[in-house]
């Protein structure tokens, strides 16, 4: 795993078209055109930022292993490494690979022909920890354990390096000498990080050596110690550092999770955390308040007078236990009222900054079966969306840019970002319905199946009580992680995940996971062992709450004031029939009475019953075929976190509804939803976010891979959760991962995203918001949008006096 799948985010946001060659649809240029949201970072100058200090920064959780190139690695892994490790190249404001001068002095492609030569000039100065030259022994340990030929390596990923060929010592030590025997595009997203010989040399120091302690390092800064008991690890200022010094002493990093962040933020337990948007709206009407509360929002806000006056009765009442009762109750709310008001005035001492991840969200159509297996379906549905109105449902409260996503592989910005949505078209309803009726399916017609009931919306949905008729209830145990990202265990090593056997999912060249509630994206972020992306957002525009679905029945009003008036018809008829038999039956009674025979009267034969004739049932204003409605299993994640994603997937159901789909909402746990629900493919559609990449010839490729069968009868879906591709998108990404020519190799990516589009398998919304809370005098460190961190650089502003007095100081001595 390289820096840029670390910039990766389930979890909660995851066919065919025969059409001509799509060439790189969309206006973006060669330079990816301007990005629509720069970092927000409080950029400051070196010489403005004191020496010495600490920052306390908020993770999500310490690390299973100190070790990125293991499959449990995670954000704070990814983090240290950024802080202690080689980074060769780093990531920009604009998410572009730029050569780290600390490392190289130069980094080039020197031959071409017969094979691809990379010739790595490192920077003199650069000196692991224990004082041995970074150099060419630390990249053959790396390839080789690697390259994927020793599966004794427990390894993540080997993309890139299974194309290298050997690595030898330049003219002198500062070089490196990589050959390859296949051309490779991106070999700049390899050796970042780069690990010591120590590490990469065998497979015992590779897969247990560097879990727990980095014992030799070359970053700004070193690894200090880590506590599990008090959740932090801390890296002090490496003196062995040939850079610009690193400003902070020490920076400590503090495991708190997400939901709990504003109370540690107030308590002064962190100073810099991102949060989500209940968390910035906390700081936002903490300022707005002046520190306190105004009674509108906290611990007892949503008490109405008539409640109040009760609770006053009850506590003062004549009978005791409850008096005593409800007075407990009472001194615990005014507690919580007051730790509160106290956390909000502390909370004005924090502003938000506020940026655009390097991650979008999606909607993921399952194409493996069913309704969504017909691509003109997948087309109606991607048609029948507004996008604008769905990245505005997030963003535009928020003040950022509201601009849909126009890639799959790449974001505004970035070299390879072109819009290539015209590739699918625009939002058309009549296009969406015409499309339908071209698939067959119909409105008002007969229905032949059980009758399925409306999908239910309650908190902790499960498969088996909570999903449309006949769908098999995931195979998931519950112990899965949330859904942004990879989840699930692998063998390092086959790249796939197996349809029957969802928790073998390997990740050999994969961007990361997706993500879908609270956050996963590591530095950058990936986490493979990940937390939902924190959506964050309770918005609902147009009278729309977030988080609760509209309750959906099966056919419309129309359709019901339809049934009933056949129904009423029908009985009017066997009543007419039932009064004809009777008059007849009487009629021959009275004939054969009167015969001279007759001795005693004759016995009335009784009436037929009547057939009861009933009304068929049809899909009113609903579509069908075939004798099925057209209903979708819509899952969701149901934690805290992930309203925004709910009121989007809400809009996206009412939008549905409206040209005649029906979706059957169900909200799962959020540690279930990735891997028990969209990796194993137990869904119709679902939201989860994926990373961008600097290099997606190599990091998107296994996301729109075309799924294939394996021996065994499962199928091979790697990180492809829709389970829709093409054999000419898997053609389109392998020319462009061995394209020397950087122009071309873009325009084969832009291709490929055009294609993608057409499938329709995932259609992406809008980029994620960055939401971070930060002490105003914190400088170089916020929301970091597509760029990374420059740890060194990080620290906190000059006092304005000490400022004031050295000019005061200047200016007398002119």
């Amino acid at each position: 795993m390289t820096q840029r799948t670390r910039r990766s985010l389930a979890l909660l946001t995851s066919g065919v078209l025969a059409l001509p060659l799509l060439a790189g649809c969309g206006a973006g240029d060669d330079d990816g055109g301007p990005a629509a949201a720069g970092p927000d970072i409080a950029l400051t100058a070196r010489e403005q930022v004191a020496d010495g200090g600490v920052l306390r920064w908020a993770v999500d959780s310490l690390p299973e292993t100190l070790n990125s190139f293991q499959a449990d690695a995670d954000a704070t892994t990814n983090r240290i490494a950024g802080a202690v490790l080689p980074q060769l190249f780093t990531l920009d404001a604009k998410g572009r690979p730029v050569a780290n001068p600390d490392y190289l002095e130069k980094a080039e492609v020197v031959a071409r022909e017969p094979k691809q030569v990379v010739l790595y000039r490192l920077n003199q100065k650069a000196v692991w920890s224990d004082g041995r030259e970074i150099g060419a022994p630390d990249f053959v340990a790396q390839w080789r354990a690697l390259n994927g030929k020793d599966s004794a390596y427990w390894t993540a990923r080997n993309a890139g390096y299974e194309r290298i060929e050997k690595i030898e010592r330049g003219k002198s030590d500062l070089e490196v000498k990589v050959t390859f025997n296949r051309p490779y595009a991106d070999w700049r997203s390899l050796f970042s990080p780069l690990y010591p010989k120590q590490v990469m040399g065998t497979p015992e120091a590779f897969n247990e050596g560097a879990r727990g302690a980095l014992k030799v390092t070359a970053g700004p800064f070193n690894l200090g110690a880590l506590d599990k008991k008090t959740g932090t690890a801390a890296l002090t200022r490496n003196p062995r550092w040939w850079g610009r010094p690193a400003k902070l002493d020490t920076l400590v990093l503090t495991a708190v999770p997400r939901a709990g962040r504003p109370a540690a933020l107030a308590a002064g337990k962190v100073d810099l955390a991102e949060v989500d948007r209940a968390g910035a709206d906390r700081i936002a009407l903490a300022h707005r308040d002046a520190g306190g509360t105004d009674g509108s929002h906290g611990p007892g806000a949503s008490l109405t007078p008539a409640q109040a006056t009760l609770s006053w009765a009850l506590a003062h009442g004549t009978d005791e236990a409850k008096a005593k009762e409800e007075q407990e109750s009472r001194q615990k709310g005014a507690e919580a009222v007051k730790q509160y008001a106290d956390e909000q005035s502390a909370l004005r001492g924090f502003e938000v900054r506020k940026s655009l991840e390097a991650s979008y969200t999606q909607l993921a159509m399952n194409g493996a079966s069913g309704p969504l297996s017909d691509e003109r379906v997948r087309r109606a549905i991607a048609r029948a969306l507004d996008r604008k109105e769905l990245a505005e449902i997030v963003l535009k409260p928020l003040g950022l840019p509201a601009k849909p996503v126009g890639s799959h592989l790449a974001l505004a910005g970035q070299l390879a970002y072109a819009d290539n949505s015209e590739a699918l078209g625009g939002t058309d309803t009549h296009a969406a319905q015409a499309l339908l009726a071209d698939a067959g399916w119909r409105k008002g017609g007969k229905l032949t199946e059980p009758e399925a009931k409306a999908g239910p919306e309650g908190e902790g949905a499960t498969d088996d009580s909570k999903t449309r008729a006949g769908a098999k209830p995931g195979p998931g145990d519950g112990t899965g992680n949330d859904g942004l990202y990879i989840v699930g265990q692998d063998d390092g090593r086959n790249g796939a995940v197996r349809r029957d056997r969802p928790d073998r999912q390997g990740r050999a060249g994969h961007r990361g996971a997706p993500s879908a509630g609270p956050h996963v994206f590591q530095e950058g972020r990936v986490d493979f062992g990940a937390q939902l992306v924190d959506e964050g957002i309770a918005f609902a525009p147009g009278g729309l709450r977030a988080g609760v679905s509209p309750v959906l029945a099966p056919s419309s009003l129309a359709a019901q004031q339809e049934d009933a008036l056949l129904t009423q018809a029908g009985a009017i008829e066997d009543g007419k029939r039932a009064a004809a038999a009777a008059a007849a039956a009487k009629a021959k009674a009275e004939t054969d009475g009167e015969g001279e025979d007759a001795k005693e009267p004759a016995k009335a034969t009784p009436a037929p019953a009547p057939v009861k004739q009933t009304a068929p049932r049809t899909s009113g204003a609903m579509l069908a075929k075939d004798g099925k409605q057209l209903n979708l299993r819509f899952v969701m994640p149901a934690g805290p976190g992930s309203e925004a994603l709910r009121a989007v997937g809400d809009r996206i159901s009412q939008t549905l509804r409206k040209i005649g789909i029906n979706t059957q909402v169900t909200k799962v746990p959020d540690e279930s939803f990735f891997k028990d629900h969209v990796a194993s493919g137990q869904y119709d559609l679902a939201l989860y976010s994926w990373p961008a990449t600097a290099f997606p010839a190599t990091d998107a490729r296994p996301i729109f891979a075309k799924p294939e069968p394996a021996a065994d009868g499962s199928l091979l879906v790697e990180q492809n959760y829709t389970r829709v591709g093409t054999d000419h998108i898997d053609q389109l990404f392998d020319q462009a991962a061995g394209e020397l020519d950087e122009g071309k190799a873009r325009d084969l990516m832009r291709k490929a995203d055009a294609r993608i589009w057409a499938e329709a398998g995932s259609i992406p919304l809008y980029q994620r918001p960055e939401l971070v809370a930060a002490k105003p005098g914190l400088a170089n460190a916020g929301a970091f949008g597509l760029g990374a961190p420059r740890f060194q650089d990080i620290g906190w502003k000059k006092p304005p006096a000490a400022k004031g007095a050295k000019g005061a100081k200047d200016a007398k001595e002119k």
